[in-house]
């Protein structure tokens, strides 16, 4: 199910550009390529893709402006130029029976409390597709993904 959703949405998005590396293939990482969203959800079962869009609707909304891509990770991306890990902030993606929000790491253990039952690892959490999709939190992990990763930047 979303091994056909990333397929799909790669064939719909442009190839990353490679270097070589010491006789191996890399992939660049200084090349995002926007788009393949719609595909990615088009791609997934029918039942869970209003819970992709309203995901999706939740991470553009604390992230306006955000080049949206599937290019990175083959899985829908927000990315703001100019900051380490290509810009990436935030992420998400199906995998039954969870959609799933991916974030900077420390935003996970930073709001451990808030995120009470639902299952995390360090830098996912995942929400039950036969429940609602909570935007409020969706929300405040991208924006403290969003902060994370400008904080990172003036440190370094």
């Amino acid at each position: 199910m979303a091994s056909k959703a990333k397929a799909k949405a790669k064939a719909k998005a442009k190839p990353k550009a490679k270097v070589q590396v010491k006789g191996k293939a890399k992939v660049n990482a200084d090349v995002i390529v926007p788009g393949g969203v719609d595909e990615y959800i088009e791609a997934c079962p029918k039942e869970v893709q209003k819970l992709l869009h309203e995901i999706r609707a939740a991470v553009q909304e604390a992230g306006p402006v955000a080049i949206e891509t599937v290019s990175y990770f083959e899985m829908p991306g927000y990315s703001y130029e100019g900051y380490d890990y290509n810009g990436m902030f935030a992420w998400f993606s199906f995998k039954s029976p969870y959609i799933r929000l991916h974030v900077r790491p420390p935003v996970i253990d930073d709001n451990k409390k808030v995120l009470g039952d639902y299952s995390t690892t360090k830098a996912i959490v995942s929400f039950r597709v036969d429940e609602k999709i909570p935007k409020a939190l969706v929300k405040k992990l991208v924006k403290a993904s969003i902060k994370a990763m400008k904080d990172r930047k003036k440190s370094t």
